[in-house]
């Protein structure tokens, strides 16, 4: 749920922001973001997909990792918890829009995924309006960005006739098509915690 008292994890005591960057967790969660723009480069200039298949699969890697590093090593910080979850949607974004423009997804596909950060980003904007926090993450929208995350990769796959195509095809799609699904309900969930709160208030 949304609430308003402030996060325990944020104290008087809380590091510097350049510290909390130099954290193992958190510069991790960085190099995964200036991955983005490069991943887009590889797959919309030389469309050198091998290398976009890679770097796709260490930002899923690196968003494991730098989750369980934070709990392992005790850094997690309010920073982690802005970047980690700005990479994922930016990854995920980047990710639908390049698809798109190859025709790798139909349009129909990408739109109710962009409507959904659109809307959850005016919610954002609405409760610190309020005074309140963020909505919380919730299990489903962890799973959702985990299955999208996964079934990018196999997509990229499906491209060509090879035997490698053939088998990442019906992997890729059933994976696309079931993150999206949970990708748009967990929008559903945050819209309702904002709903929610906004009356409280």
């Amino acid at each position: 749920m949304v609430s308003t008292p402030p996060e325990p994890s944020v104290t008087s005591e809380e590091p510097s922001l350049l510290r909390q960057a130099l954290n193992v967790p958190n510069m991790l969660s960085i190099l995964r973001l200036a991955g983005v723009p490069v991943f887009l480069w590889l797959l919309l200039g030389p469309k050198e997909d091998g290398w976009a298949l890679a770097l796709l699969v260490f930002s899923a890697l690196t968003d494991w990792l730098d989750g369980k590093l934070a709990r392992w090593l005790n850094q997690m910080s309010r920073l982690g918890q802005l970047l980690d979850p700005a990479a994922d949607r930016l990854y995920i974004l980047a990710t639908l829009v390049a698809f798109l423009i190859r025709d790798i997804v139909p349009w129909w596909l990408v739109v109710p995924l962009v409507v959904r950060e659109a809307v959850l980003g005016v919610c954002v904007l609405l409760l610190r309006h309020r005074g309140f926090a963020p909505p919380e993450v919730t299990y489903i929208g962890k799973g959702a960005t985990f299955v999208l995350m996964y079934a990018f990769p196999f997509l990229l796959l499906t491209q060509g006739g090879s035997d490698i195509a053939a088998v990442a095809r019906p992997i890729g799609y059933a994976f696309t098509a079931w993150g999206a699904v949970l990708y748009v309900y967990s929008g559903v969930l945050y819209v309702v915690q904002t709903v929610r709160a906004l009356r409280t208030a």
